[in-house]
């Protein structure tokens, strides 16, 4: 039971960030990119140091651990981001979207023995590829396809690239959650990552479209800020920290489900017929992992020297 609540949890943050594909095109038409990815994240750290504050008495972690929560900011805020932007500059929408989402629980499965004790079994494997099925039937379900020409092959690497870095940026917090709390490892690692993007949108400000800005504007930074950042990132490590990384990264199957649904909600985009049955088969395939009794299944792989 719960193990449930922790699953719900991962699905509840999967549809938080697909519906931000639909909510960030009001904001991305007034604010430049760089900016917009500051202030999601600069606006947020405020409300994390006083939940922080509140909630467990102090804000400090060992000056040892500094360095460490600085590269994993640097890594998987700052890059990562920035990466995001120009994979989408550099490549279709659908191939970002592939690229982008369907290998980063594979690597997060295959890299998780380097990191942490958990354990790949059949179950988990079997259940991921059921839903990477789903999930490219729904990202390749609708009206555009999987693109290979030569000119989208630098955004596509791109695209790859960040469901490697995000897995591995992913597992690196697991450690430090075994200290600290997720909140606490959250704090700290966007502080640092909105420390680093800060520099990169000081030439930004000026392109702001200020006579544009309207309340659907604001309600999009607000989204950004409040459920995708300090919301949702809370909750996903939380859960992750429960339910393991592998596990976990599964279930970031269905932001595309939801990014589907909330395009046909704010802008009539049509739903296609693959793309529901793909996401019942996402469905199965998380189910399939979620209900794992994991001593009736033996691992597959397993981090025997730590």
């Amino acid at each position: 039971m719960v193990n449930t609540f922790y699953y719900l949890g991962l699905i509840f943050v999967s549809i938080v960030w697909g519906i931000n594909f639909g909510v960030s095109r009001w904001a991305m038409e007034v604010f430049p990119a760089e900016v917009f990815v500051f202030l999601r994240f600069g606006l947020a750290l405020p409300i994390l140091f006083i939940m922080l504050k509140v909630t467990e008495g102090s804000v400090k972690v060992d000056k040892r651990d500094l360095l460490k929560l600085a590269l994993i900011g640097l890594i998987g805020i700052t890059a990562l981001e920035i990466m995001v932007m120009y994979s989408i500059k550099y490549t279709t929408l659908a191939n970002a979207s592939l690229l982008n989402v369907a290998p980063w629980p594979i690597f997060a499965a295959l890299f998780a023995p380097l990191f942490i004790r958990e354990k790949i079994t059949a179950r988990v494997v079997t259940g991921g590829l059921i839903a990477l099925i789903g999930v490219t039937m729904i990202i390749l379900g609708g009206k555009d396809g999987f693109d290979l020409s030569s000119e989208y092959m630098i955004g596509n690497y791109i695209a790859l690239g960040i469901s490697l870095i995000g897995a591995i940026f992913n597992l690196a917090t697991m450690p430090l959650m075994e200290k600290y709390s997720p909140l606490r490892v959250t704090t700290w690692f966007i502080f640092f990552g909105s420390l680093f993007l800060f520099p990169i949108s000081l030439d930004k400000w000026s392109l702001i479209q200020w006579e544009n800005l309207s309340m659907a504007t604001w309600g999009a930074v607000a989204y950004n800020v409040l459920m995708c950042t300090v919301i949702a990132i809370v909750v996903w490590n939380i859960s992750m920290k429960h339910v393991g990384a592998a596990k976990a990264n599964f279930f970031r199957y269905f932001v595309p489900a939801a990014a589907a649904v909330a395009g046909a909600f704010f802008f009539n985009e049509p739903i296609w017929a693959a793309q529901i049955v793909g996401g019942v088969v996402i469905v199965f395939g998380l189910v399939w992992i979620g209900t794992e009794r994991k001593q009736q299944i033996p691992p597959i792989f397993s981090n025997t020297t730590r």
